[in-house]
């Protein structure tokens, strides 16, 4: 197993690389190297080892000349060019090292060092800074120039950041950091103000990093030669001696980091550069938000009681495996094998949560295992399985830079999946199109350099009726690829599709009233889609999240079969999902009718396969869905839950449904790192393992499988699949693993997309993008080439009935939700950390004219109130939302936001229709009757858990009776 990387695989090139079919020969020093065409002398010289000071260029960025450090002669070119900016040419003759150039490198540092604190060997950067090295580089051994004239050494530090500190003293004005903003971030949120002496790094918006446009997404931080821009971590611990290679566990993009140690302790994480889904970039929780790991509110010890109104017992792992176990064997033997289930946690592993549907199937004996995937994107693998043939996107996150016009339909990337964001946005400043179809005014409608051609600010619950018109216009106006779908795809279905959506019932005329929408943004919107020579659509859960979220999903799929848009790079289907491993949760087998590999398990060969392997025999029914497992326990015949890593009783909608199922039931076992929701009314909790502290995979929203290392120790002593395989085998059902990939080959050796995936294979390439197997060795970056994984695409119909959830006068608003960038989903993790600094509640954006005819202003307390319930929240009063459209985000328990939720749900998955609820707001002046009731019961739990007992008490025994 590789736990350690050579630090060779990270070396700064100068410049980026070039790629071209043209090759040009040059002489650099004497030696002669051959490089693709539009290369710089700069990085010529470094693929030779010839390092050449620099301190304003680095790999990651355009060169920008400034720092004048990496001067060279060129034979035939007047003056010492920068070698960053020159590119090389055929018979170009270079040298780096000569006497003048040397004289020339150190009267330039000279002239750094003038203006430059001297207290190396104090300062955070030391033995890690790019100035400090380059000094050293050049030879530069005394500053003939003195501090008496006018400075910058007793500039005032910024310290606002939580993540950062900029010392201005220190920096040198070779503009990194204001290009990585730029160029990599693209939020254009740092320039440098003044002119000449006075030229300085400035954070817009605001007079310090923490209240100026800066989203702390660190690429400034990373992009400093000095200590101008650092990490407080560094300065409170020093340099990490080793980095490990892991993934991070935040949202569906899956980047890859660097985790910096020193000793067992975290130092930083920085971008890993080789990574296939981030290329270096980061955003505020992946960079910085992973304080959580380590905080004082981990659970580290089990605990076991036999109430909920008991305070908690601690004890041995070997105790609450034993009483858990006990507990579910005896509620199966009084209530049948039906009545206990699992959820796995697409927080944790591909493997973790392979072990947790397999102990279900086997130990328990049922199919009824479930998945935070039934809340978000399960509409993703019926629609897309329907209509594509296959559960997943069709494209890796670079195809965007092929991308000609892009739609986003109900995501909002710069939020939820920033890194992605950034590169959309990248796409888009080189000319790229982009439509917007959003009941909200997110960023990517207008920002810096990216603003949307259209936005189609539809009324929340009508996207198949917006999707139904785009696929109008597009048929009667011409605008099919006929030849694609005449060779790829089912022509009765596509026939029977085509004259469904001409119907005059289907036009714009007819649907952008109902959408809120004119006609003609819709026929424009269509004829740019369509017209694109690459069009790729891009949605989220404002598609899933909804009663026709399956519908809206396979409308998407047939828009892209119409016009061609599938099968090559540039285009595609591009489900954004949500959390870190909610894609590889779903390839696992988490589903109650699905095992590993999306194969039914009414399936008789399938199930004898998995029955072979395992030693028993399997249910041939699918199993309880989560919606089925809380309806059950208010009927008295579900009794037993495992839920690994997830907090269904934050996150699930209508919130006092789920609580009141909880409370049903005779044993609740939590597996966290924190007593979350949920765990406040479990029986056993076993505590959990961040992703530091674990071996493993996770797949993120373009199938591609990473690695997830191991920096330290589990805190509680146990990984998440040791937990697992403890109570396995306290069941009865024998699990013998020894490491994870263990338990990935076993998956290899049952699911045909994952044939030739192993530990060995990932190390080796990086990541791979499942199907990986026999045909594919390699991986698949974009699905459905030549043909579809079905065979031929099949259109489906996709009629708009409106939803059950309606306005009327007692409820006149529709409140929507989403995500925000600096809190991540039910916020267990990001509230614990420094970002609570940017958004420390959840609030109600309501529009101005909704506002003021209410009597409401900004800052207000108002109450929410629907069909299921009622709370609280401030208001802030912005036109980000359309008149009667309210949004807020689910980040904090104490909000409240998925009380207000109904259990509406999508037609086919019991999806819940988050997305459309009929609400009224009116200020009030107090919590509502459940936020009072929420925070009795939550101190009150919290007590409980304060004087948990030891198992060596007497107590203890009572437990087990």
């Amino acid at each position: 197993m590789i736990n350690f990387f050579d630090p060779a695989s990270d070396i700064d090139l100068g410049t980026p690389a070039r790629d071209s079919e043209v090759q040009v020969s040059l002489n650099i020093d004497g030696r002669a190297i051959s490089v693709p065409a539009g290369t710089s002398v700069m990085r010529a010289a470094a693929l030779l080892g010839t390092s050449i000071p620099k301190l304003c260029a680095t790999d990651s960025l355009e060169a920008f000349g400034s720092c004048r450090m990496c001067m060279v002669e060129i034979d035939g070119m007047r003056g010492y060019p920068a070698s960053c900016t020159t590119p090389v040419s055929e018979g170009m003759v270079v040298r780096t090292q000569t006497a003048r150039l040397g004289d020339l490198r150190r009267n330039v540092m000279e002239l750094y060092i003038s203006d430059h604190p001297l207290d190396c060997l104090t300062c955070s950067a030391n033995g890690n800074c790019e100035l400090q090295s380059v000094a050293g580089q050049v030879g530069l051994r005394e500053v003939r120039y003195g501090y008496a004239g006018d400075n910058h050494l007793a500039e005032a530090k910024d310290v606002s950041n939580p993540y950062f500190d900029y010392e201005p003293s220190k920096c040198i004005v070779c503009s990194r950091c204001v290009r990585a903003c730029e160029d990599i971030q693209g939020t254009f949120a740092l320039t440098i103000s003044g002119r000449g002496f006075d030229s300085r790094v400035a954070a817009a918006g605001g007079d310090n990093f923490l209240n100026s446009e800066c989203v702390s997404c660190g690429a400034c931080v990373q992009a400093c030669p000095t200590a101008t821009l650092t990490e407080k971590s560094l300065v409170q611990i020093g340099q990490p001696e080793r980095a490990v290679i892991t993934t991070c566990a935040y949202c569906g993009v899956g980047c890859s980091f660097r985790a910096e140690m020193k000793g067992d302790q975290l130092v930083r994480m920085v971008p890993d550069k080789n990574g296939g889904a981030n290329h270096g970039h980061a955003c505020v929780k992946g960079r910085f938000a992973w304080g959580y790991a380590t905080h004082p509110d981990r659970i580290t010890t089990p605990m076991i009681r036999k109430h909920i109104d008991d305070p908690w017992q601690e004890v041995s792992w070997d105790e609450a495996v034993s009483y858990a176990a006990s507990e579910l064997r005896r509620i199966q033997l009084k209530y049948g094998r039906d009545s206990i289930g699992g959820i796995t946690s697409s927080r944790c592993t591909n493997e973790e949560a392979y072990l947790v549907q397999k102990l279900v199937r086997t130990a328990f004996g049922n199919n009824n295992v479930d998945t935070c995937a039934r809340v978000c994107h399960s509409p993703t693998g019926y629609g897309l399985k329907q209509t594509l043939g296959e559960s997943a996107g069709t494209q890796s996150f670079d195809s965007v830079m092929l991308a000609d016009v892009i739609l986003v339909i109900g995501a909002n990337p710069t939020d939820a999946h920033p890194v992605f964001g950034s590169q959309l946005k990248r796409r888009l400043r080189q000319g790229a199109k982009l439509i917007v179809i959003d009941p909200r005014r997110i960023d990517l409608v207008d920002s810096p350099h990216a603003r949307a051609e259209l936005h189609l600010q539809l009324r929340p619950g009508t996207n198949v009726a917006m999707l139904n018109a785009l696929a109008h216009v597009i048929v009667t106006e011409g605008l099919l690829d006929q030849g694609f779908v005449d060779s790829r795809c089912e022509a009765a279905e596509f026939a029977r599709w085509r004259d469904f959506v001409s119907l005059a019932d289907n036009a714009p005329e007819a649907l952008g009233p109902i959408c809120g929408v004119p006609a003609e943004q819709i026929r424009a919107a269509a004829r740019l889609y369509a017209n694109g020579a690459n069009a790729a659509i891009y949605y989220g859960l404002g598609v899933t999240e909804h009663s026709q979220g399956s519908t809206a999903v396979m409308g998407i799929a047939n828009l892209a079969m119409a016009t061609g848009n599938i099968g090559r790079e540039g285009v595609g289907v591009n489900p954004l999902r949500g959390q870190n491993n909610v894609q590889g949760s779903c390839d696992m087998g988490s589903f109650p009718h699905e095992l590993p590999g999306y194969r039914h398990i009414s399936n008789e060969g399938v199930r004898a396969e998995f029955e072979q392997a395992w030693g028993v025999t399997l249910q041939p029914d699918p199993g309880l869905r989560i919606p089925n497992m809380f309806e059950a326990a208010l009927d008295g015949s579900f009794k037993a839950l495992y839920c690994q890593g997830e907090d269904i009783a934050q996150s699930d909608p209508n919130t006092q449904h789920v609580t009141a199922a909880l409370r049903a039931m005779e044993c609740v076992v939590v597996q966290d790192i924190f007593l979350n929701e949920t765990a406040k009314f479990a029986h056993v909790f076993l505590p959990g393992s961040s992703f530091l502290e674990k071996d493993g995979t996770f797949t993120n929203a373009e199938r591609r499988i990473s690695r997830v290392r191991k920096v330290m120790e589990p805190l509680a002593g146990k990984a998440d699949w040791e937990a697992t395989v403890a109570l396995a085998n306290a069941l009865g059902y024998p699990m013998d693993y020894r490491h994870p990939s263990q338990i990935m080959d076993e998956i290899a050796r049952l699911t045909p997309t994952f044939h030739r995936v192993s530990y060995a294979e990932i190390d080796r390439h990086g990541s791979l993008q499942w199907p990986c197997n026999d045909a594919a060795p390699d991986g698949t970056p974009t699905m459905h080439i030549g043909q579809f994984v079905r065979g031929k695409g099949r259109f489906m119909l996709t009629g708009y009935v409106p939803t059950d959830e309606k306005v009327n006068s007692r409820y006149p608003l529709l409140l929507t939700t989403g995500r925000i960038l600096s809190q991540y989903n039910v916020g267990a993790q990001t509230r614990r950390t420094g970002n609570v600094a940017w958004h420390a509640q959840d609030r109600l954006e309501i529009h101005p004219s909704d506002a003021e005819s209410r009597g409401i202003v900004e800052g207000d307390w108002v109450g929410i109130g629907s069909r299921a319930g009622q709370t609280v929240l401030r208001a802030q009063v912005t036109s980000r939302v359309a008149p009667g459209v309210v949004y807020t985000t689910f980040h904090f328990p104490e909000s409240g936001a998925n009380v207000i939720t109904t259990d509406n749900s999508d037609w086919a998955t019991n999806c819940p229709e988050y997305k459309v609820t009929a609400v009224e707001v009116v200020r009030v002046s107090q919590p509502s009757a459940w936020q009072q009731r929420y925070q009795a019961f939550s101190d009150e739990q919290r007590r409980l858990l304060k004087e948990r007992r030891h198992s060596d008490q007497p107590e203890t025994a009572e437990v087990h009776r």
